[in-house]
């Protein structure tokens, strides 16, 4: 039986999945969800690629990864098949590491457009109808801070700037009472009324 091939591509990142339908579930022929293989192929870095058990943790690991930059907090993630951390606010080190014994970790560099691309490709494959996976579990994943409440850092950072600004503010205008003299204005009027 020949494989079916979906590809799904974002600007220089392309997933391609492998696998065949599942026909004791009524599905069609262009249908996946006996995945056998994946590749995941971005521009100018090598070729990822690897079984049904890899996928979902991977797709977890960029997932939580960008969600942690999204909400500011530090973006790490390590796990026993991939670590993901920014090496700037720019560039991101992906480490893949084998489940096969005696092969070294996979280093790559990505930028944020190509980190953007990845996630889109994942999002693809999640909202396709044409492949059923198991959804992936990277909400269950997140810590409750991130998810559920405000921590002390972001309280001060949303209240703070307003409080700074309203100080500064009356420190400015008050500046103006030490130069204003109201003997020079009577005088004003004066002449003005003379007239």
């Amino acid at each position: 039986m020949i494989q079916n091939r979906l590809l799904f591509h974002q600007s220089s990142v392309t997933l391609e999945i492998i696998g065949l339908p599942d026909f004791s579930n009524n599905e069609y022929q262009d249908q996946i969800s006996i995945i056998s293989q994946w590749k995941l192929t971005i521009i100018d870095k090598p070729l990822i690629e690897g079984k049904l058990e890899h996928l979902g943790p991977i797709m977890d690991a960029f997932y939580i990864y960008s969600n942690l930059l999204i909400n500011n907090e530090t973006p790490i993630y390590e796990s026993k098949l991939i670590d993901i951390k920014a090496d700037n606010l720019y560039i991101h080190n992906i480490v893949l590491k084998s489940s096969k014994p005696d092969v070294k970790p996979l280093i790559i560099k990505i930028g944020n457009s190509l980190l953007s691309d990845t996630i889109n490709c994942f999002d693809q494959l999640n909202e396709s109808s044409k492949v059923r996976i198991k959804k992936s579990s990277f909400i269950n994943n997140i810590p409750k801070k991130i998810r559920f409440g405000l921590t002390k850092f972001k309280i001060l950072n949303f209240f703070l700037p307003p409080i700074i600004s309203i100080c500064s503010l009356i420190l400015f205008s008050s500046t103006f009472i030490y130069f204003y003299n109201p003997i020079n204005d009577k005088e004003k009027n004066e002449l003005i009324n003379t007239k």
